[in-house]
């Protein structure tokens, strides 16, 4: 049994992933023009990935037919390649478990290229549900 906790406890923190605290995440993202993308401010970025993944590089959603990874939680139906999911289009032209490590470059990549074809942020439910229309000023407030 002592084996077996040890063993958990070093296991668990390894699959929980990165938390990225707010005003980081904040900075992450000016750095990286998602001021005024696609029409969109920061403040709603930093809404989107607060409600699909808390900020956790390493989140994962299963869908179904289809899962979410990462901090973006980008789809593996359309965006990324799990290897799992029937028909997956892969338009980001990457392997879903890139998007779930820390470095989330390949993450912004490709969540900026969702955006783009979209023309906004209409693809994420937890944006769409939580975000949309709303006065989002407390997300970057301080940073």
């Amino acid at each position: 049994l002592s084996f077996l906790l040890a063993f958990l406890a070093l296991a668990l923190p390894g699959t929980q992933g990165r938390i990225i605290p707010r005003c980081e995440m904040v900075r992450i993202l000016r750095r990286n023009g998602f001021e005024g993308f696609e029409g969109k401010t920061v403040a709603d970025w930093m809404c989107l990935v607060k409600y699909e993944s808390s900020y956790n590089t390493r989140a994962f959603n299963n869908n179904g037919p289809s899962r979410d990874y990462g901090i973006f939680q980008i789809n593996s139906k359309y965006w990324c390649d799990d290897g799992r999911t029937a028909g997956a289009k892969n338009a980001c032209r990457i392997s879903c478990s890139k998007l779930q490590d820390d470095n989330i470059e390949d993450d912004i990549r490709c969540a900026k290229k969702i955006a783009r074809e979209a023309r906004g942020l209409t693809p994420w439910y937890g944006w769409k549900n939580n975000c949309r229309g709303r006065n989002l000023s407390s997300y970057v407030k301080g940073c």
